[in-house]
């Protein structure tokens, strides 16, 4: 997963400062042909690109909407497939239209014209470790994922369609995706503590006297040590 932060602190949603014990999570799709990351995340990072029409979600209410998600998956300005964090995972987002919103972490893949198998596969995947990276975080499993069209008929959620017109063009349906991240989760299972390997830190020394301590850090230099091994605090 390539993962990154941007929280769109200029949003409505994030400004009104409620919080959720993430219960599942919601899988959502954006519902326009434009892949890339900026349309939504912004400003520039360095990574995005620029926004020419400064329409991205980081603004007090996005096209006059209340909507806000905790993280969008799509393209970086480089072609490459990023996750872009927009809310803290326990901030009460404006994505369901209804209760789930008080239970459910959110995201939006960004979707392209919906027939490229390349694109989709590397989105799929990203959300696939981004929902292993969740349920690790917050104790759920897979079978607390839906998407938005599932939490529709389970009447937490608005009548949309996202993901079930997508992921079927591509031989993908919510139960393999499901089954993807039971099958990440089991992979990623937590490391025996008694393989971890043993540390012995060493410390030179402490002086109350700047002098002296600048009198050891010469020594040290010295010896050959460069600056990146050096921690020299006051």
């Amino acid at each position: 997963m390539n993962l990154h932060k941007l929280i769109l602190t200029n949003n409505a949603c994030y400004k009104a400062g409620k919080t959720i014990t993430p219960k599942g999570i919601m899988v959502h799709s954006t519902g326009a042909n434009n892949p890339n990351l900026k349309r939504y995340v912004g400003p520039d990072d360095g990574s995005l690109g620029k926004n020419q029409y400064n329409n991205h979600w980081n603004q007090d209410k996005p096209g006059g909407r209340q909507v806000c998600v905790h993280a969008f998956i799509g393209k970086l300005a480089d072609g490459s497939i990023a996750t872009y964090q927009t809310l803290p995972w326990n901030h009460r987002g404006w994505h369901a239209g209804s209760s789930a919103n008080d239970t459910h972490i959110s995201f939006e893949i960004c979707e392209d014209g919906l027939t490229d198998a390349s694109y989709f596969s590397a989105v799929y995947n990203e959300a696939v470790e981004l929902c292993v990276y969740l349920c690790k975080q917050y104790g759920l499993t897979e079978k607390d994922i839906i998407c938005h069209s599932e939490g529709y008929k389970l009447g937490i959620a608005s009548n949309h369609g996202d993901v079930m017109h997508w992921f079927p063009k591509h031989g993908k349906s919510m139960d393999t995706f499901r089954a993807d991240v039971k099958s990440g989760l089991v992979s990623a299972a937590p490391v025996d503590p008694t393989t971890l390997k043993k540390y012995y830190r060493v410390q030179v020394g402490a002086y109350s006297v700047k002098s002296n301590a600048d009198v050891m850090l010469a020594k040290i230099k010295a010896a050959g040590f460069t600056d990146a091994f050096i921690k020299y605090s006051e």
